[in-house]
Protein backbone atom coordinates (compact mmCIF):
# COMPACT_ATOMS: atom_id res chain seq x y z
CA UNK A 1 0.00 0.00 0.00
CA UNK A 2 1.97 3.45 -1.45
CA UNK A 3 2.18 6.43 1.27
CA UNK A 4 -0.45 8.21 -1.01
CA UNK A 5 -3.15 5.96 -0.64
CA UNK A 6 -6.83 6.93 -0.47
CA UNK A 7 -8.15 6.45 2.97
CA UNK A 8 -10.73 6.76 4.71
CA UNK A 9 -11.53 6.94 8.79
CA UNK A 10 -15.32 7.43 10.61
CA UNK A 11 -14.73 7.83 14.27
CA UNK A 12 -12.41 10.27 15.42
CA UNK A 13 -13.50 9.71 19.20
CA UNK A 14 -10.44 8.97 21.85
CA UNK A 15 -8.98 5.74 19.98
CA UNK A 16 -10.07 6.85 16.95
CA UNK A 17 -8.49 9.99 16.69
CA UNK A 18 -4.81 8.62 17.46
CA UNK A 19 -4.74 6.15 14.92
CA UNK A 20 -5.85 8.91 12.29
CA UNK A 21 -3.22 10.73 13.39
CA UNK A 22 -0.36 8.25 12.72
CA UNK A 23 -2.08 7.62 9.48
CA UNK A 24 -1.65 11.28 8.14
CA UNK A 25 1.53 11.12 10.03
CA UNK A 26 2.99 8.75 7.30
CA UNK A 27 2.15 10.67 4.13
CA UNK A 28 -1.54 9.05 3.76
CA UNK A 29 -4.51 10.78 1.87
CA UNK A 30 -7.04 10.35 4.67
CA UNK A 31 -10.54 11.25 4.48
CA UNK A 32 -12.27 11.99 7.63
CA UNK A 33 -15.53 12.23 9.39
CA UNK A 34 -16.78 12.46 12.56
CA UNK A 35 -20.33 12.89 13.89
CA UNK A 36 -19.22 16.05 16.16
CA UNK A 37 -17.24 18.01 13.59
CA UNK A 38 -14.93 19.79 15.96
CA UNK A 39 -13.38 16.28 16.59
CA UNK A 40 -12.71 16.00 12.96
CA UNK A 41 -11.13 19.40 12.81
CA UNK A 42 -9.17 18.57 15.95
CA UNK A 43 -7.47 15.74 13.53
CA UNK A 44 -6.59 18.07 10.36
CA UNK A 45 -3.66 17.94 8.65
CA UNK A 46 -1.83 18.85 5.24
CA UNK A 47 -3.16 15.24 3.90
CA UNK A 48 -6.34 14.87 5.38
CA UNK A 49 -10.21 15.81 3.83
CA UNK A 50 -12.68 16.85 5.97
CA UNK A 51 -15.98 14.98 4.55
CA UNK A 52 -19.36 16.24 5.12
CA UNK A 53 -20.74 12.55 5.51
CA UNK A 54 -19.88 9.37 5.42
CA UNK A 55 -21.02 8.71 2.30
CA UNK A 56 -18.57 11.92 1.21
CA UNK A 57 -15.92 10.19 2.97
CA UNK A 58 -15.46 6.91 1.43
CA UNK A 59 -16.22 8.23 -2.36
CA UNK A 60 -12.88 7.37 -3.59
CA UNK A 61 -11.65 4.87 -0.39
CA UNK A 62 -9.35 2.11 -1.33
CA UNK A 63 -9.89 1.31 2.54
CA UNK A 64 -12.31 2.30 4.82
CA UNK A 65 -11.86 2.27 8.96
CA UNK A 66 -14.12 2.55 11.31
CA UNK A 67 -13.57 3.57 14.95
CA UNK A 68 -16.86 3.62 16.62
CA UNK A 69 -18.37 3.08 19.79
CA UNK A 70 -20.58 0.29 19.90
CA UNK A 71 -22.55 -1.89 17.50
CA UNK A 72 -25.50 1.01 17.31
CA UNK A 73 -22.88 3.62 16.34
CA UNK A 74 -20.99 0.92 14.06
CA UNK A 75 -24.96 -0.16 12.08
CA UNK A 76 -26.00 3.81 12.01
CA UNK A 77 -22.33 4.67 9.53
CA UNK A 78 -22.70 1.73 7.85
CA UNK A 79 -26.44 1.27 7.17
CA UNK A 80 -27.68 4.31 7.94
CA UNK A 81 -30.40 5.18 10.16
CA UNK A 82 -33.13 7.86 11.14
CA UNK A 83 -30.76 11.01 11.11
CA UNK A 84 -28.16 9.84 8.31
CA UNK A 85 -27.59 7.66 5.16
CA UNK A 86 -24.84 4.92 5.51
CA UNK A 87 -22.20 4.59 3.45
CA UNK A 88 -22.49 0.71 2.42
CA UNK A 89 -23.96 2.12 -1.16
CA UNK A 90 -21.77 4.53 -2.16
CA UNK A 91 -18.38 2.43 -0.76
CA UNK A 92 -16.87 1.55 -4.44
CA UNK A 93 -16.76 -2.12 -5.52
CA UNK A 94 -13.47 -3.58 -4.45
CA UNK A 95 -13.03 -1.44 -1.47
CA UNK A 96 -11.90 -2.71 2.04
CA UNK A 97 -13.79 -1.58 4.99
CA UNK A 98 -11.92 -2.67 8.73
CA UNK A 99 -13.34 -2.69 11.52
CA UNK A 100 -11.28 -1.44 14.18
CA UNK A 101 -13.88 -1.34 17.38
CA UNK A 102 -14.72 -4.04 19.78
CA UNK A 103 -18.38 -4.96 18.40
CA UNK A 104 -20.39 -8.36 18.81
CA UNK A 105 -19.62 -11.22 16.71
CA UNK A 106 -23.05 -11.52 15.12
CA UNK A 107 -22.55 -7.57 13.74
CA UNK A 108 -19.67 -8.95 12.42
CA UNK A 109 -20.61 -11.66 10.71
CA UNK A 110 -23.84 -8.94 9.38
CA UNK A 111 -21.49 -6.94 8.38
CA UNK A 112 -19.03 -8.92 6.07
CA UNK A 113 -22.37 -10.65 4.46
CA UNK A 114 -23.22 -6.99 3.30
CA UNK A 115 -20.07 -6.20 1.83
CA UNK A 116 -19.51 -9.36 -0.32
CA UNK A 117 -23.24 -8.83 -1.75
CA UNK A 118 -21.58 -5.44 -3.11
CA UNK A 119 -18.37 -6.96 -4.30
CA UNK A 120 -16.61 -5.35 -1.38
CA UNK A 121 -14.20 -6.56 1.48
CA UNK A 122 -14.52 -6.96 5.40
CA UNK A 123 -10.93 -7.13 7.58
CA UNK A 124 -12.18 -7.83 11.18
CA UNK A 125 -8.99 -5.68 13.11
CA UNK A 126 -9.96 -4.95 16.75
CA UNK A 127 -7.09 -3.73 18.44
CA UNK A 128 -5.77 -4.01 22.25
CA UNK A 129 -4.62 -0.81 24.33
CA UNK A 130 -5.79 2.39 25.49
CA UNK A 131 -6.22 6.07 24.08
CA UNK A 132 -2.04 6.76 24.93
CA UNK A 133 -1.05 3.35 23.94
CA UNK A 134 -2.72 4.63 20.44
CA UNK A 135 -1.27 7.75 20.55
CA UNK A 136 2.38 6.19 20.41
CA UNK A 137 1.70 3.49 18.16
CA UNK A 138 2.09 0.66 20.26
CA UNK A 139 -1.14 -0.86 19.79
CA UNK A 140 -1.59 -4.89 19.25
CA UNK A 141 -4.28 -5.47 16.38
CA UNK A 142 -5.63 -8.84 15.53
CA UNK A 143 -6.76 -9.42 12.06
CA UNK A 144 -9.17 -11.76 9.79
CA UNK A 145 -10.12 -11.48 6.36
CA UNK A 146 -9.65 -12.82 3.45
CA UNK A 147 -5.75 -13.22 2.33
CA UNK A 148 -5.74 -10.35 -0.56
CA UNK A 149 -7.76 -8.04 1.83
CA UNK A 150 -5.44 -8.97 4.25
CA UNK A 151 -2.51 -8.46 2.24
CA UNK A 152 -3.61 -4.93 1.40
CA UNK A 153 -4.17 -3.57 4.67
CA UNK A 154 -1.73 -4.95 6.85
CA UNK A 155 1.18 -2.71 6.25
CA UNK A 156 -1.30 0.17 7.06
CA UNK A 157 -2.09 -1.50 10.26
CA UNK A 158 1.48 -2.26 10.99
CA UNK A 159 2.99 1.20 10.23
CA UNK A 160 0.02 2.32 13.58
CA UNK A 161 1.15 -0.20 15.89
CA UNK A 162 3.58 -2.78 17.77
CA UNK A 163 2.23 -5.91 15.92
CA UNK A 164 -0.22 -7.65 14.72
CA UNK A 165 -1.92 -11.28 15.07
CA UNK A 166 -3.71 -12.74 11.81
CA UNK A 167 -6.71 -14.95 13.09
CA UNK A 168 -8.21 -16.67 10.23
CA UNK A 169 -9.78 -15.93 7.06
CA UNK A 170 -13.47 -14.80 8.82
CA UNK A 171 -13.73 -11.47 10.32
CA UNK A 172 -15.96 -12.31 13.14
CA UNK A 173 -13.34 -14.43 14.66
CA UNK A 174 -11.04 -11.37 14.71
CA UNK A 175 -13.73 -9.59 17.34
CA UNK A 176 -14.66 -12.87 18.84
CA UNK A 177 -10.38 -12.84 20.00
CA UNK A 178 -11.07 -9.59 21.26
CA UNK A 179 -13.79 -9.82 23.18
CA UNK A 180 -12.09 -13.00 25.24
CA UNK A 181 -9.05 -10.55 25.22
CA UNK A 182 -10.95 -8.47 27.39
CA UNK A 183 -12.59 -10.51 29.43
CA UNK A 184 -9.33 -11.38 30.58
CA UNK A 185 -8.54 -8.08 31.11
CA UNK A 186 -12.08 -7.82 33.38
CA UNK A 187 -10.88 -10.34 35.28
CA UNK A 188 -7.23 -9.16 36.43
CA UNK A 189 -8.55 -6.27 36.98
CA UNK A 190 -10.77 -7.90 39.73
CA UNK A 191 -7.69 -10.01 41.15
CA UNK A 192 -5.60 -6.92 41.25
CA UNK A 193 -8.79 -5.08 43.25
CA UNK A 194 -9.25 -7.86 45.80
CA UNK A 195 -5.42 -8.41 46.03
CA UNK A 196 -5.24 -4.79 47.01
CA UNK A 197 -8.47 -4.58 49.54
CA UNK A 198 -6.81 -8.00 51.08
CA UNK A 199 -3.20 -6.10 51.07
CA UNK A 200 -4.50 -3.25 53.25
CA UNK A 201 -6.34 -5.37 55.17
CA UNK A 202 -3.11 -6.72 56.67
CA UNK A 203 -1.75 -3.10 56.84
CA UNK A 204 0.58 -3.55 53.85
CA UNK A 205 0.73 -0.24 51.24
CA UNK A 206 -1.20 -1.94 48.21
CA UNK A 207 1.54 0.14 45.72
CA UNK A 208 3.94 -1.86 47.44
CA UNK A 209 1.92 -4.96 47.33
CA UNK A 210 1.38 -4.12 43.51
CA UNK A 211 5.08 -3.24 43.02
CA UNK A 212 6.60 -6.34 45.11
CA UNK A 213 3.74 -8.78 42.88
CA UNK A 214 4.67 -7.64 39.45
CA UNK A 215 8.27 -7.69 40.12
CA UNK A 216 8.19 -11.36 41.67
CA UNK A 217 5.66 -13.25 39.77
CA UNK A 218 4.13 -11.63 36.60
CA UNK A 219 6.46 -8.29 34.83
CA UNK A 220 3.58 -7.52 33.02
CA UNK A 221 3.29 -3.79 31.48
CA UNK A 222 -0.43 -4.52 31.74
CA UNK A 223 -0.17 -5.61 35.13
CA UNK A 224 1.59 -2.35 36.06
CA UNK A 225 -0.39 -0.35 34.11
CA UNK A 226 -3.83 -1.50 35.14
CA UNK A 227 -2.75 -1.26 39.65
CA UNK A 228 -1.67 2.15 38.78
CA UNK A 229 -4.77 3.29 37.11
CA UNK A 230 -6.97 1.56 39.94
CA UNK A 231 -4.27 3.16 42.77
CA UNK A 232 -4.28 6.78 41.05
CA UNK A 233 -7.34 7.04 39.06
CA UNK A 234 -7.06 8.98 35.66
CA UNK A 235 -8.72 12.01 35.16
CA UNK A 236 -10.00 11.16 31.73
CA UNK A 237 -10.60 7.65 31.84
CA UNK A 238 -9.57 5.83 28.85
CA UNK A 239 -12.06 2.68 29.14
CA UNK A 240 -15.29 3.44 31.16
CA UNK A 241 -17.63 1.49 33.24
CA UNK A 242 -20.10 1.12 30.68
CA UNK A 243 -17.81 0.30 27.87
CA UNK A 244 -16.63 -2.91 30.32
CA UNK A 245 -20.68 -3.42 30.48
CA UNK A 246 -20.82 -3.27 27.09
CA UNK A 247 -17.62 -5.58 25.54
CA UNK A 248 -18.95 -8.25 28.86
CA UNK A 249 -22.03 -8.80 27.59
CA UNK A 250 -21.08 -9.19 23.78
CA UNK A 251 -18.73 -11.68 25.33
CA UNK A 252 -21.31 -13.70 26.83
CA UNK A 253 -23.78 -13.56 24.20
CA UNK A 254 -21.04 -15.09 21.91
CA UNK A 255 -20.55 -17.83 24.19
CA UNK A 256 -23.91 -18.29 24.42
CA UNK A 257 -24.89 -18.62 20.85
CA UNK A 258 -21.98 -21.02 20.86
CA UNK A 259 -23.11 -23.19 23.52
CA UNK A 260 -20.96 -22.27 25.72
CA UNK A 261 -21.44 -20.29 29.66
CA UNK A 262 -18.79 -18.49 31.45
CA UNK A 263 -19.46 -18.39 35.15
CA UNK A 264 -16.58 -15.51 35.52
CA UNK A 265 -18.34 -13.34 32.88
CA UNK A 266 -21.35 -13.77 34.79
CA UNK A 267 -19.96 -12.46 37.73
CA UNK A 268 -17.98 -9.72 36.46
CA UNK A 269 -21.15 -8.40 34.72
CA UNK A 270 -23.19 -8.18 38.06
CA UNK A 271 -19.89 -6.59 39.42
CA UNK A 272 -20.11 -3.91 36.46
CA UNK A 273 -23.35 -3.41 36.90
CA UNK A 274 -23.20 -2.98 40.71
CA UNK A 275 -20.41 -0.33 39.67
CA UNK A 276 -22.63 1.51 37.40
CA UNK A 277 -25.47 1.74 39.98
CA UNK A 278 -23.76 3.42 42.32
CA UNK A 279 -22.78 6.04 40.05
CA UNK A 280 -19.49 4.92 38.28
CA UNK A 281 -20.94 4.48 34.78
CA UNK A 282 -18.25 7.05 33.60
CA UNK A 283 -15.50 6.46 35.66
CA UNK A 284 -12.27 4.30 34.70
CA UNK A 285 -13.29 0.35 34.10
CA UNK A 286 -10.97 -0.48 36.44
CA UNK A 287 -11.52 1.67 39.29
CA UNK A 288 -15.21 0.70 39.41
CA UNK A 289 -14.56 -2.74 39.64
CA UNK A 290 -12.14 -2.01 42.33
CA UNK A 291 -14.98 0.59 44.23
CA UNK A 292 -17.10 -2.67 44.39
CA UNK A 293 -14.44 -5.03 45.55
CA UNK A 294 -13.58 -2.21 48.26
CA UNK A 295 -17.59 -2.05 49.11
CA UNK A 296 -17.84 -5.83 49.17
CA UNK A 297 -14.95 -6.03 51.56
CA UNK A 298 -15.91 -5.70 55.44
CA UNK A 299 -17.34 -8.69 56.72
CA UNK A 300 -20.32 -8.23 58.47
CA UNK A 301 -19.54 -8.44 62.51
CA UNK A 302 -22.95 -7.94 63.61
CA UNK A 303 -23.98 -10.42 66.62
CA UNK A 304 -27.44 -11.92 67.36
Amino acid sequence: MSANANLTFLGLGQMGAPIARLLLAHGHNVALWNRDRRKTEAVESGNARMALSPQDAVRNAAIVFTMLTDDAATEAVLFGDAKQRGFLEALPAGAIHVTLSTISVDLARRITAAHRERDQRHVGAPVFGRPAVAEAGKLWIVASGENDALAQVRPVLESVSRGLTVVSSEPWQAHALKLGGNLMITSMIQTLSEAFVYAESQGISPALFHHAINSALFQSQLYENYGKTILNPPQHPGATVSLGIKDTRLAREAAADAGVRMGLADYFANVLERAKKAGFADEDWAVGQYRIAQSDAPLNTAKD
